[in-house]
């Protein structure tokens, strides 16, 4: 049997359809499962086991796009596949799916293109408490399958052995050692809407500093706010004192494939409602996520139950959740509403919880039971 599968973007989404990936292999063990991904979420399936490979659908706009567009879709129905499922649902995802000539698609209802899909699934616009997973999930109910369970098909993503000796190999040139209390903050997020402000962050950093010197912090962001990471460590330093400013750990950039090898050592991960969160949502690092327009429950990090996950979020808001388009109040005010002391609290108890394990200042990856409740 032959199964592709597609979901061209965003990172989280596609960190999403990775319970999808397990169960369909645990459903058909001797398919040939292809997935179709474009190169920005490439690294969240390289690799992956359950898959017999990867497709990246290129995005070089222009007539090259439609050129490149052509190609693949003569690729795609040259293999014949028996059964298609798009967990994108956009136009050329859709397309995509259509080219095929599949005997089975399936997909969204969505208006002017459910006709490309035998199998359509509905997908109500309203914002739901319902997670992302789920939502996907729908579908494989439509196959038969099981009910999602984060225990049992958790989130996933292969570790590269060339990014975790690079990580390790950095942050001991950084003064970084094996049993050190490393916390990972990532500072930037897709939109305006899920980007905690900047003086929140380095207020952040000094409470977390200060209440324990020996810390060491690891400040990421993503490729439009490198500068980010500049501007919280100089206000940060500002406010430290000169033997706790070696908290701060200055190592460079890390991509996809090295943010998740690093949030696998760490002793905890901060960030906000973005792809990196779901990316260590792969790991067992305990996690504090930081929630502005979206809810938890639709994009918590899914994964055992018995890892540590701690939510933050401003608190009931009749603008909260919210399509991210426009800010009613016009001061994003379901993050500017969370405060560094809240986060701050929540990091003490996501450590407190899973005994604050310590940097695994090696290539291997540390014991998942190290960072479950305890």
């Amino acid at each position: 049997m032959r199964i592709l599968l597609i979901r061209l973007r965003e990172i989280g989404d596609v960190v999403f359809t990775t319970p999808a990936v397990r169960a369909l292999r645990d459903r058909y063990p001797d398919a040939r499962i292809t997935y179709v991904v474009e190169p920005a979420a490439a690294p969240i399936v390289a690799g992956n086991p359950h898959l017999t490979d990867t497709i990246i659908a290129e995005r070089p706009g222009g007539v090259r796009q439609i050129r490149e567009d052509l190609a693949l879709a003569r690729r795609l129905r040259a293999t014949r596949y028996d059964l298609v499922l798009d967990f994108h649902g956009g136009p050329r995802a859709s397309w995509l799916a259509w080219a095929t000539r599949a005997p089975q698609r399936v997909g969204y209802e969505v208006a002017g293109r459910s006709w490309m899909y035998t199998t359509r699934v509905a997908r109500p616009r309203a914002l739901r408490p319902r997670h992302s997973v789920v939502n996907q999930w729908d579908l494989l109910t439509a196959l038969g399958l099981d009910p999602p369970d984060p225990a049992r098909w958790p989130t996933e993503m292969a570790e590269s052995a060339a990014a975790a000796g690079s990580v390790v190999r950095r942050l001991s040139d950084a003064g970084v050692q094996p049993g050190d209390t490393v916390l990972v903050i990532h500072v930037s997020a897709g939109n305006p809407f899920r980007r905690w402000p900047e003086a929140a962050f380095a207020d952040l950093v000094v409470r977390l500093v200060t209440a324990r010197p020996r810390r060491r912090i690891v400040l990421t962001a993503g490729p439009s706010d490198r500068q980010a990471v500049d501007r919280i460590v100089a206000a940060a330093d500002a406010r430290l004192a000169a033997a706790e400013r070696a908290a701060l750990v200055r190592c460079g950039e890390f991509d996809l494939a090295e943010l998740r090898a690093l949030a696998a050592r760490a002793s905890l991960y901060i960030g906000g409602d973005s792809g990196p969160l779901h990316i260590a949502g792969t790991t067992p690092v305990p996690i504090v996520a930081l929630f502005g327009p979206t809810p938890a429950e639709r994009s918590m990090p899914w994964r055992d139950p018995a890892l540590v996950t701690e939510p933050v979020d401003g608190g009931a808001l009749p603008c909260r959740p919210c399509e991210q388009r426009h800010c009613v109040p016009g001061d994003f005010r379901c993050l500017t509403l969370i405060t560094a002391a809240q986060v701050a609290a929540a990091a003490e108890r996501a450590l407190t919880r899973a005994g604050a394990p310590g940097w695994a200042g090696t290539a291997e990856a540390p014991d998942p039971a190290a960072a479950r409740n305890v």
